[in-house]
């Protein structure tokens, strides 16, 4: 398997970064099989919308949430990472583990 789990859904609370916000957190080393998708299939139009990955940001977007860590966006990315049989990508992570977002 290439990720630790496919999820469906986001199960940690609402960040609200926007995407220059996601900008200011330095891309580091995440391990593919480290990771939980929150998307069980990869939407087109999605993918193509202004805030998506695909033509914003260069990395994907994780949140680590509860020690697990969520690819929140940037799920294209991460599948071609493991085609080229990468076993790591450089992503954003937002550790919600470590604000508070209440």
């Amino acid at each position: 398997m290439i990720f630790k789990a496919v999820g469906d859904g986001r199960p940690y609370p609402d960040h609200g970064l926007s995407s220059r916000d996601w900008a200011k957190i330095p891309p580091r080393q995440v391990r593919l099989d480290q990771l939980v998708s929150t998307k069980r299939e990869m939407d087109l139009q999605s993918l193509l919308s202004k805030d998506s990955t695909f033509y914003g940001d260069l990395f994907p977007h994780v949140v680590q949430w509860h020690g697990e860590l969520y690819l929140e966006d940037g799920l294209h990315r991460a599948l071609r990472a493991a085609l080229h049989q990468r076993l790591v990508l450089h992503a954003r992570v937002l550790d919600l583990d470590a604000v508070d977002i209440g």
